[in-house]
């Protein structure tokens, strides 16, 4: 058949280019984004320029306090008194200069860090510097016997872009840190540059996290990550993601002290002493280790030791370690133990595809362990760069275009309150700009009563997660559902990009489909369609209709119904999604303490497409019938896909309050005890799963289940038409971890890990 194209290239003529000594574009635009539920929306700032607080960037002045207050000011979320807001969003901006500090940056609720990308702008630790890092998103109180100002597993919508952290006048004795990123979902860190000493025995250290298991979850996307030092990274966390990591010159660029699940994508190390040093050998809660870690995509030079283990692995102890396309270039050690033996032998050369752990195949639920070649999953060349990497995309920036080609959706007359009808507003402009100017939504929330179309060919960015919330009668009836916001048009052909956006529904919108993605990348534009750092979100934050107030956790109300489907890649669409975040809301982020909500989705992602489509970081929690579904679908690469259970669930079960509908592919649930699929694949060809985290915590709001681990039966099937390779899955609560046509076949028992279990492959 044939598609409609439309701007298929940049939307930008040369003539429009910024030049180089222009402001970037995100200084230099008109500021009018407005928090549309915040108390005193016409008077709250959300961006928030440094130098306006009185910061100088003259690598002199001492401008501490001036950056924490352009992060602090006009009541936002922080301080210790406050778990999480979504009315107080910010962008704090760094323009070009060295920002001399002497104390913490510590990191507000709902916040964008971003410097200037056309001269990344540092962060100068002064000699002087104390605090626990140069940046912290989760500062501890003092003398609050180990209390933080978040909840670390509720510590969502952060993202540091474009910054150089400069510890190197800190003395070289004294522990340094750049960056506490004790996170969750919705996070980010992009093109961030930690400059340290390479003195000898220095204490310098890239980033931290250091806490016990119940505390967090963490997700990161890295598009550039560079350090020196005594750690690049020190390490523990439940789930993590990261693409392009860099480590020259420490002693150990990766220390892991514990996680569930570790995907790393391209990494790039050089002249360190250890690449890897993992903390294993835990099997229970309280002896909780490094569980997984797969890594893909590695040149580590000059280097002694690639990976490094604390203890040796044998059957079930050591945890997992996946390694596939690591190319060593003096490196005599690929995989040891320390003050033991070397398990696999070095040098320069490559390893296509190593395994350490439990290995499944078929309908077979006996564990080979491994520690040796493993199955090396087939890659279609459609998902690969010309180097044979996996192909990645980092964020748009648009760092080389002028002001003059980004048109403002505020300046064109939506009103983004979050009460205004924005519906023929925001399509209007879509219509006249897509593929002619990059579209701006000035932060804010858009309320839309019907389908918003965006052609093909449009580049869209969003301000502090500006928000489209999808309302009315037309989305009201699961019977006949209905899209809030569609990327093409079914068959287009285009450019389709898509970043800093959240989509959202105001209840009750059981018939809606959040996301309709129908564009296809056009030929020889590799992940040319995508979103990046762009969520959906359900429930639980102001202007939702469905909070604490109309959605208490027990509750059935019909009024509490989200959506019918959140996100559905159409068969003949493509796409490349970093970092998306699909959530049905478990608590309200917007009242005191987050009390549990309850909050009815239909469905998380489906896809038809037949790719290529990349998932890189990605999560989908609380849909009642699946989080992920890949039916017909082919050529995926994703790498971490984590996903939780509805708390609520089996009360009401499975798929109420939602019906079984055959056009959308709805799974069958045999013996799942009312419990939502994490991962259902039917007839699907060429999927790799890269890294999975797949959680069930409660039965009916109880967490008792969780002292057998059996709060469902099965959380991950496969049918037999499927081909799909499995590396590095671990999960929590389920008495199978993965299930062929129905019948589990990986128990549990057979994978301990610490809280969670895990296995290290599984293929056909």
């Amino acid at each position: 058949m044939s598609h409609p194209v439309s701007s298929l290239s940049s939307p930008c003529p040369t003539s429009l280019m910024a030049s180089s000594g222009d402001p970037y574009w995100l200084e230099a635009i008109k500021h009018q984004g407005t928090s549309a539920f915040n108390p005193n929306p016409s008077s709250y700032q959300v961006f928030r320029n440094v130098k306006d607080f009185g910061a100088k960037g003259d690598g002199v002045t001492d401008d501490t306090v001036a950056i924490n207050t352009a992060m602090s000011s006009g009541g936002r979320c922080g301080g210790g008194t406050c778990e999480s807001s979504t009315v107080t969003p910010a962008i704090v901006y760094f323009p070009e200069g060295t920002y001399l500090v002497s104390s913490a940056i510590n990191m507000y609720y709902y916040t964008q860090m971003i410097g200037n990308p056309k001269n990344p702008p540092t962060l100068l630790a002064s000699s002087s510097f104390s605090g626990f890092a140069v940046i912290d998103a989760d500062p501890y109180i003092p003398n609050g016997y180990g209390a933080q100002w978040y909840t670390n597993q509720n510590n969502f919508l952060r993202s540091v872009r474009n910054l150089i952290i400069d510890l190197r006048q800190i003395p070289a004795s004294s522990k340094a840190i750049g960056l506490h990123w004790q996170v969750a979902q919705a996070t980010s860190l992009i093109n961030v540059l930690v400059e340290m000493t390479t003195a000898p025995g220095n204490d310098h250290q890239g980033k931290s996290r250091q806490q016990t298991l119940s505390d967090f979850e963490l997700r990161i996307q890295v598009s550039l990550w560079k350090t020196e030092g005594k750690y690049g990274m020190q390490v523990g966390n439940q789930q993590f993601t990261i693409r392009n990591l860099t480590v020259n010159n420490a002693n150990i660029a990766v220390f892991g002290i514990w996680n569930w699940g570790f995907t790393f994508q391209g990494v790039t190390i050089s002249d360190c002493q250890v690449g890897f040093d993992l903390t294993t050998g835990g099997t229970t809660p309280s002896t909780q280790t490094v569980g997984s870690e797969a890594i893909i995509d590695a040149v580590v030079t000059n280097t002694p030791i690639f990976i490094r283990t604390s203890t040796a692995s044998h059957g079930k102890l050591g945890g997992s370690l996946v390694l596939n396309n690591i190319k060593l270039n003096n490196v005599p050690i690929a995989v040891g133990v320390s003050g033991g033996a070397t398990v696999l032998a070095g040098g320069t050369t490559t390893i296509a595809s190593w395994g350490q752990g439990n290995v499944f195949s078929g309908t077979s639920g006996t564990a080979t362990f491994t520690q040796g070649n493993i199955i090396a999953a087939n890659k279609p060349s459609s998902l690969l760069d010309s180097s044979g990497r996996v192909f990645g995309k980092s964020h748009p920036q648009y760092i080389n275009y002028s002001v003059d080609q980004f048109i403002s959706m505020k300046s064109q007359g939506a009103k983004g309150d979050g009460r205004t009808d924005d519906t023929a507003a925001i399509q209007n402009v879509l219509n006249q700009y897509a593929g002619r100017k990059i579209i701006f939504f000035d932060a804010g929330t858009y309320y839309v009563t019907n389908t918003i179309s965006i052609p093909a060919g449009a580049q869209i960015v969003g301000e502090a997660w500006s928000v489209i919330l999808g309302g009315g009668s037309v989305f009201q009836d699961q019977n006949n559902p209905k899209v809030v916001v569609q990327a093409g048009a079914a068959g287009s052909i285009g450019v389709m990009e898509i970043s800093d956006m959240i989509f959202s529904t105001m209840g009750p919108a059981p018939g809606a489909i959040v996301l309709e993605w129908n564009v296809h990348e056009p030929p020889g534009q590799q992940g040319a369609t995508g979103l990046w750092d762009t969520h959906i979100r359900l429930g639980g934050a102001a202007g939702t209709n469905m909070q604490i107030a109309q959605c208490p956790s027990g509750s059935q109300n019909t009024n509490c119904q989200a959506a019918f489907l959140c996100m559905h890649l159409t068969s003949g669409s493509s796409g490349y999604f970093e970092g998306t975040w699909v959530w049905t809301a478990d608590h309200d982020l917007d009242a005191s303490d987050s009390p549990q909500t309850s909050v009815f989705t239909g469905r998380g992602i489906l896809s038809e497409s037949a790719g290529p489509v990349w998932l890189i970081g990605t999560a989908s929690e609380h849909a009642a019938l699946y989080q992920y579904n890949l039916t017909n679908a082919q050529n995926h690469w994703i790498g971490f896909a984590q996903t939780e259970t509805p708390y609520y669930q089996p009360v009401p079960a499975a798929p109420a309050p939602f019906n079984i509908v055959s056009a959308y592919f709805d799974p069958i649930f045999f013996t799942n005890s009312g419990m939502a699929w994490g991962m259902w694949v039917q007839n699907s060809q060429n999927i790799i799963l890269f890294g999975a985290g797949f959680y069930s915590f409660f039965q009916n709001y109880s967490q008792r289940c969780l002292n057998t681990g059996n709060c469902q039966s099965q959380v991950f099937n496969i049918d037999s038409g499927s081909t799909i390779t499995v590396y590095s899955l671990s999960t929590i609560g389920t008495t199978y971890q993965l299930s062929v046509s129905g019948n589990g076949v990986v128990n549990k028992n057979s994978n301990p890990n610490g809280f969670q279990e895990t296995l290290t492959t599984w293929s056909r």
